[in-house]
């Protein structure tokens, strides 16, 4: 049987979304912008067709990628959900769009509702709250985490996604206390409609050396229906979960599930798990560095370094692909780290896929992410999903 393996770049977007100016978002373009600013060595996913789906997405193809000889198909999907969050763009891909509205917080300080911080407070028994405020994560680390140590409160603050983030410090406040907090903000979210809690663990002694730890962890409401996963697991189809997939599938469906620290590591484990993987089945990973660790800090250098680590470690993942293998490359929206603010950017997103022996050609312009999911269920032989339409018979 054959077998699917899907990495999503958190972020590497390709610009062009048709609706990105109602997002304050109209012109951003993740890749495209890297690769304005720096002359990227990526060869291999750019003979997978990466600059080729950006040309097609936004119209800008940088003049030092040449064309080259295409190994694979390539286009770009627009999305349909009302977001441009995490959850959003991976319960989309995986069939289920996003058509309600989520919740927020405004902007103002406090930001968060005092009926939600009271029983939050109460229920885990805090000395209260630090931030309750819209910022960057590494920002409000660096202003608070001393104030943080000395009063044992946390540190809570939002973004305009529909998040509440929740930092402590791991030796200090303890990795599991700020689990357990999270967890109670997750149920008292519910009904704000609020799609993730995410706990920020770090370490350090003064605001010169905070740094986040790998103890990460989102806790996100469940998908409104069956998403490709939940279809492949009712099927008794082996699923391989790397990196946040299974925090923003809220463990339905997501199988098997290996965290690692870091993009480098996430593909060794990505490698050995290929190996792993039984017939019919699925590997799915998030590769969040992209993400977090640059495009949230407006890091263009550090993202485009990040990309050419990614692409000289494919040929590893490509040889070792069996015939009726197929891998997509895609990614779940768009964090141009020239844009102004630190929030994602509402942009389409490639689509690369190489088999064993494909015929390189052009898929187009797909309407949603739900293609991807829609492709992957058809090539896996089971039901087709609800959303999209498979580019391969």
């Amino acid at each position: 049987m054959p077998r699917a393996f899907l990495l999503i770049l958190d972020s590497l977007g390709v610009g062009g979304a048709p609706d990105a100016a109602s997002y304050g978002d109209e012109g951003a373009n993740t890749f495209g912008h890297i690769a304005q600013i720096v002359p990227l060595h990526i060869p291999n996913l750019i003979s997978l067709g990466l600059a080729h789906a950006c040309e097609a997405a936004s119209g800008h193809f940088p003049f030092w990628f040449q064309p080259s000889r295409l190994i694979g198909q390539w286009g770009f999907a627009v999305e349909t959900s009302r977001g441009k969050d995490t959850p959003s763009g991976h319960w989309e891909i995986a069939g289920v769009p996003v058509l309600f509205d989520w919740g927020y917080f405004p902007n103002t300080n406090p930001c968060f509702p005092r009926d939600f911080t009271d029983a939050l407070v109460a229920q885990c028994r805090l000395p209260g709250l630090l931030g309750n405020k819209h910022a960057s994560g590494t920002e409000i680390m660096s202003e608070l985490g001393e104030e943080h140590l000395a009063t044992g409160k946390p540190i809570i603050y939002t973004s305009v996604d529909s998040v509440i983030q929740i930092a402590g410090h791991e030796a200090v406040f303890g990795l599991e206390r700020l689990y357990a907090t999270c967890s109670t903000a997750r149920e008292l979210a519910n009904p704000l409609n609020i799609g993730r809690v995410i706990a920020r663990p770090f370490l350090g002694t003064t605001a010169a050396d905070f740094q986040r730890t790998a103890g990460r962890r989102d806790y996100a409401i469940p998908p409104p229906k069956p998403t490709l996963l939940d279809r492949l697991a009712a099927s008794g189809r082996d699923i391989i979960s790397l990196g946040k997939i299974g925090d923003i599938f809220a463990h339905r469906g997501t199988g098997r599930i290996i965290k690692a620290a870091g993009n480098r590591a996430l593909f060794t484990e990505t490698l050995q798990a290929a190996g792993a993987l039984d017939d019919g089945g699925l590997l799915i990973a998030n590769f969040v560095d992209f993400d977090s660790e640059y495009g949230h800090r407006r890091d263009v250098l550090g993202y485009a370094s990040a990309l050419e680590q990614f692409d000289s470690r494919l040929p590893e993942l490509l040889a070792i692909l069996r015939p009726r293998d197929i891998l997509i490359i895609t990614a779940d929206h768009g964090n141009d780290p020239t844009w102004r603010g630190t929030d994602h950017t509402r942009e389409c997103v490639p689509i690369l896929m190489f088999a064993p022996g494909i015929a390189p050609g052009n898929i187009g312009r797909r309407p949603t992410f739900a293609d991807i999911g829609q492709t992957i269920a058809r090539h896996l032989g089971i039901p087709p999903l609800v959303n999209g339409t498979a580019w391969v018979s």
